[in-house]
């Protein structure tokens, strides 16, 4: 398991410190990674428009296929929704 984000490699290191994660967290600080699994958007905030990731979790095979994708994910039971996928 790995957790990616356009965060900055110090705010992932506060945030995984903070939370006692155990995974790595990777920097995609240009969005790269975000924009080729489509997940980089634009959205629109209290009037205020701008581009962020759509909160998504996808299961890799050992092959490096895609087998599921979770998308637009909500925190609260997003776990034990994937835990019961798998």
């Amino acid at each position: 398991m790995l957790g990616v984000s356009p965060d900055t490699v110090e705010s992932h290191k506060r945030f995984a410190e903070k939370y006692g994660l155990t995974f790595p967290l990777l920097a995609d600080e240009g969005a790269t990674v975000a924009k080729k699994y489509g997940i980089w958007t634009k959205k629109n905030l209290y009037g205020r428009t701008f581009h962020g990731v759509v909160r998504s979790t996808f299961v890799i095979d050992g092959e490096g296929r895609i087998i599921k994708d979770l998308i637009r994910v909500k925190v609260d039971g997003h776990l034990s929704r994937v835990l019961k996928d798998l």
